[in-house]
């Protein structure tokens, strides 16, 4: 005899079973096949091709009071102790949590967590929709979802267990919260059925639930603790906890929203949710899948309004090309997919009062000044401060002191001041707000490059702010990666003297700062091994590190495939920087004016020294050809093959160069299936090559 669950193939047989064993009236058994048998699972039991028997496992909902739970699952605990051989990793008391304290490691994301792009009008909306016509040339659906405002987490399933959770991070490496993710009663331990693929990836949003939040405000409020300022930050703060008991306690709750893996049961991203929910998952019932703009537009319009009914804290919508593999032939630009974007609703505006403006200094010397108001709530947070930005902003809103002004949030994030309610002013009005002429922190004269809108403080060197800002720069996870250390930390050690500049960092002993407040032995020790493990970190992080201003994660990597080592770089001059692809003028006379500082290559041959990767090593230039050197290449179309992202990386490695639009200084075309009549008749009429898959695949082996 064998098992087997039925896959909703065999409703027929399974029908006329039920009625020969139950004999229900013909109604309800109309009622529960149409209602119930959909949601159901049955387990059914064949003896060669003649179904023998069956049982139905029904969803059914059982209530029991608070006390009558607690009663049980103490009961559970205290078998499980008494037992230990029984015990299960996924039995119910791993909702619990456990109050052993246990640090997160770091985890290597199998499929990168990028950041959905932003978009706040119709005509962007519009934008995406149209971009993603004309790429695929065929017809396509849009997948509507609630955009979420919790914190983001990927759950790994093997053979139906939960067996990770793993944060964002910086979307290449987040933290194991295994623990603390086990105890949200919505997220499945266990899966359900059997059709699941043996492997695969589910991401989501972990939220605490406004009811949940205004509770545990009340409760911090009585105990005198400071509130949380969002169900946000309230869900990510508990989710770092690591008394994975208090994170029971808090009572989150999750929506899964994407399937990642080989084996996923549908190519729709829309049906593959649809399943997920069959084996456990709690999928929003909100979404939607279009077929037009037109209805793209009535989702959006409707939950810009309902939103502020819902449960939990939303602060948009999301769309999503709904085909998988149209998914894959848009591709990925560095920091987002191209198959999708995050509408977010229009901020809320509040109106409160000016007190004072203060001035804050960056790393880059950048002096922002900050508006000091009456506390207002503003979506969901009270907000005291706000940016100005620049001098221009500020003379613009013709801001004085005591002035009512209107605040909202930039993507429901950032608050900024957008307009003065000048009616309301009146004869006690303070004085006009003028933007400072010297450094808040260190004295000096404020300067104000051609062609910028911020002023800066010159005195990198000296100015404090500048320097612990380059430092907890340098320390970052995209950086250096230097564990144990945070922003306080370096605040106490440079107040102490301690650190001056990054290279003091690999000075420092654990004798040095053992003691110091807040700082045990082991604590200390830790840090220091953090240290001497960045020495370990690529050439690219470590030119990112530098803090040269305008040199990002992107170009820092152009950089680094450029030159053999940090003395060639210094070396370089003008024309040979701007010769490397995506670095301008603006960009290469920063890498000039960074080294032409004594400091700063003071600074670099310490780090040297110290044993810091600045050269590359051969694993860096393993893989890289110069068969496409010189060559400008335009990709087209829909690949079978590869996505267009990975044509973009066999381009580089190969020394050509992507190029968005034909010219007659591009080289070829790089064409697959649906290649845009435009682009083609463009190509003819230049007489530019055009080349398949298979031809530049041969091209570059």
């Amino acid at each position: 005899m064998e098992l087997v669950y039925d896959d909703k193939s065999h409703r027929d047989l399974i029908f006329q079973m039920y009625q020969d064993i139950f004999k229900d009236p013909e109604k309800f058994a109309e009622y529960y096949f149409d209602v119930i048998y959909p949601k159901n699972q049955v387990l059914m039991a064949w003896e060669g091709s003649r179904l023998k028997g069956m049982i139905h496992l029904n969803p059914y909902r059982m209530k029991i009071s608070d006390k009558e739970f607690d009663d049980k699952m103490r009961e559970l605990q205290d078998l499980e102790l008494a037992h230990p051989e029984y015990k299960d990793e996924n039995s119910p008391t791993m909702r619990v949590g456990s109050d052993i304290n246990k640090n997160f490691t770091q985890v290597a994301h199998k499929y990168p967590m990028l950041s959905l792009a932003n978009t706040y009008s119709e005509g962007e909306v519009t934008d995406f929709y149209e971009r993603v016509r004309k790429a695929l040339n065929e017809d396509f659906e849009i997948c509507c979802e609630m955009k979420y405002d919790g914190t983001s987490i990927s759950l790994t399933y093997e053979d139906g267990k939960l067996v990770r959770a793993v944060t964002r991070g910086d979307g290449e490496k987040g933290d194991d919260v295994t623990d603390n993710v086990k105890t949200i009663r919505s997220i499945p331990l266990v899966l359900h059925g059997d059709n699941y693929p043996s492997s695969f990836e589910i991401r989501g949003e972990i939220l605490m639930p406004w009811e949940v939040f205004e509770e545990l405000n009340r409760e911090k409020e009585a105990r005198e603790e400071p509130l949380f300022a969002n169900p946000r930050n309230a869900a990510s703060g508990t989710l770092k906890l690591q008394n994975s008991s208090i994170v029971a306690s808090r009572k989150l709750d999750a929506y899964l929203y994407y399937l990642l893996g080989d084996n996923l049961p549908c190519d729709g991203h829309y049906e593959n949710l649809q399943e997920a929910a069959k084996w456990g998952f709690k999928i929003s019932d909100l979404t939607r899948k279009c077929q037009t703009l037109e209805e793209v537009f009535e989702f959006i319009n409707y939950w810009d309004v309902e939103r502020k009914n819902l449960p939990v804290a939303t602060d948009g919508i999301v769309l999503k090309v709904n085909s998988l593999r149209q998914q894959k032939n848009l591709g990925f630009t560095a920091k987002s997919p191209r198959w999708a974007i995050a509408y977010k609703f229009q901020a809320e505006r509040a109106l409160t009062r000016l007190n004072m403006v203060t001035y804050q200094v960056g790393r880059t010397g950048a002096v922002t000044p900050v508006a000091n108001l009456d506390a207002v709530q503003l979506s969901g947070t009270v907000v005291k401060r706000a940016s100005l930005h620049n001098a221009d902003i500020i003379e613009g809103l013709d801001l004085h002191i005591g002035d009512m002004v209107y605040v909202e949030k930039g993507g429901e994030i950032i608050p900024k001041i957008t307009g003065v309610d000048k009616d309301a002013r009146s004869f006690m009005l303070g004085e006009k707000v003028r933007f400072i002429t010297n450094c808040p922190e260190c004295g000096s004269k404020l300067i104000r490059y051609e062609g910028e809108a911020a002023h800066y403080c010159p005195n990198e060197t000296a100015c404090p702010p500048q320097i612990k800002g380059k430092i907890e720069h340098f320390i970052s996870r995209k950086a250096m990666n230097i564990d144990g250390l945070g922003p306080e930390t370096v605040d106490m050690f440079y107040r102490l003297g301690l650190i001056h500049n990054t290279a003091d960092l690999y000075e420092l002993k654990a004798d040095d700062i053992k003691g110091l407040d807040r700082m045990g032995e082991k604590s200390a020790e830790n840090i220091i091994t953090g240290i001497e493990q960045s020495k370990t970190v690529p050439f690219e992080r470590v030119i990112f590190a530098l803090g040269i201003r305008f040199v990002g994660e992107t170009v820092a990597k152009k950089i680094a495939k450029s030159f053999g080592d940090i003395d060639e770089l210094r070396q370089a001059d003008l024309e040979k920087l701007i010769s490397i692809d995506e670095i301008g003028e603006k960009i290469a006379r920063s890498i000039l004016l960074y080294f032409s500082n004594e400091s700063n290559r003071e600074l670099v041959g310490r780090l040297k020294e110290a044993g810091l990767q600045l050269y590359r090593t051969e694993e860096d230039m393993s893989g890289y050809t110069d068969k496409l050197a010189g060559q400008s290449i335009v990709i087209s179309g829909v690949f079978t093959h590869h996505s267009r992202d990975e044509y973009k990386d066999l381009i580089e490695k190969n020394g050509g160069k992507n190029v968005g639009s034909i010219s007659a200084k591009t080289s070829f075309i790089l064409a697959g299936d649906n290649m845009g009549p435009a682009k083609l008749e463009k190509a003819k009429k230049l007489g530019v090559t055009i080349l398949s898959e298979d031809e530049f695949l041969k091209l570059i082996s």
